[in-house]
């Protein structure tokens, strides 16, 4: 009782019609989440079935939140299907009891939120002008971290029975997601243990001629990687449609990856042959990421 009461306090919960549908587990909607860094966005709270304030659950964050679960309601009707494949994982043992934090997109914002602010800075001047005005507007994704981090996880932490060390929070997300989970881990390693960066938009932006952008993520991750010691990252990709760009571009992540003394321990890249770029295809492998990051 002491548990929704604050949550009443701080939101109300949305009984929205269009809540997601889902096989296990129960959503819990906040509606345009406020914010001082951002613009507001819909955060949906997977809760597995059994939630109880008797015990403590580990928190994973998820980018995209409309995409998770329930195809019937997002824009191309494919869904990752994380309360199925949560939900199997707990109940076989392989992943320890937890929540799912579903952070909607900013819309036409998504890419400036995601894109990981500080590796622009290894750019030329013009090019990062240049994406900039393909970002419409001022990158941000350092003020998206900070929602993520001092706004929204406080709030997760006060309003539901979870465990709020770095050893049980964890972050995922695909193309740009997998991008800013990658960037979130960096900056914040003593918030996050592990990322699980799927289908990771090594190019940055595709529209950029002459791209330099995979040669500013390399010399970001080389100055700001986190430690192997305490951390875990995963990454992979798939062979079709964009995912055909991003193999080369990856093998030289993994070169810094080891250079770092990232090993199997606490890290692993995979690809996946004949995978395309869509909810589709990251639904089918869902299990592998989630079951490296978030291991018993």
């Amino acid at each position: 009782m002491r548990i929704l009461l604050l949550v009443c306090l701080c939101f109300s919960l949305s009984t929205n019609a269009q809540l997601p549908e889902v096989a296990s587990g129960t959503i819990k909607r906040f509606e345009n989440f406020e914010s001082k860094y951002i613009v507001p966005r819909n955060v949906d709270v997977w809760l597995p079935d059994g939630y109880t304030a008797d015990k403590k659950y580990a928190v994973l964050y998820m980018h995209d939140g409309q995409m998770l679960y329930d195809a019937t309601k997002s824009w191309n009707k494919q869904e990752w299907m994380v309360d199925e494949v949560v939900s199997k994982l707990i109940n076989e043992g392989i992943i320890e009891d937890c929540i799912v934090v579903g952070v909607w997109n900013g819309g036409k914002y998504r890419h400036s939120d995601y894109f990981p602010e500080k590796a622009a800075s290894y750019l030329p001047l013009e090019l990062e002008k240049q994406l900039k005005d393909t970002l419409l507007g001022d990158l941000r994704a350092d003020e998206y971290l900070k929602f993520l981090t001092k706004e929204l996880k406080p709030f997760i932490d006060k309003n539901f029975s979870v465990k709020t060390d770095k050893a049980n929070t964890y972050i995922a997300g695909s193309s740009m997601g997998g991008l800013i989970s990658m960037y979130a881990i960096c900056e914040y390693p003593d918030v996050f243990e592990a990322a699980a960066c799927i289908s990771t938009h090594w190019p940055g932006d595709t529209k950029i001629s002459d791209n330099k952008i995979p040669e500013a993520f390399y010399s970001y991750l080389k100055n700001n990687l986190p430690s192997p010691e305490n951390h875990k990252i995963y990454f992979d990709y798939g062979t079709e449609t964009l995912d055909s760009l991003y193999k080369p571009l990856q093998m030289e992540v993994d070169k810094i990856m080891r250079q770092k003394g990232y090993s199997k321990e606490n890290w692993i890249t995979m690809e996946f042959e004949g995978e395309n770029h869509s909810e589709a295809s990251w639904c089918k492998r869902l299990h592998i990421p989630i079951s490296f990051v978030m291991k018993k």
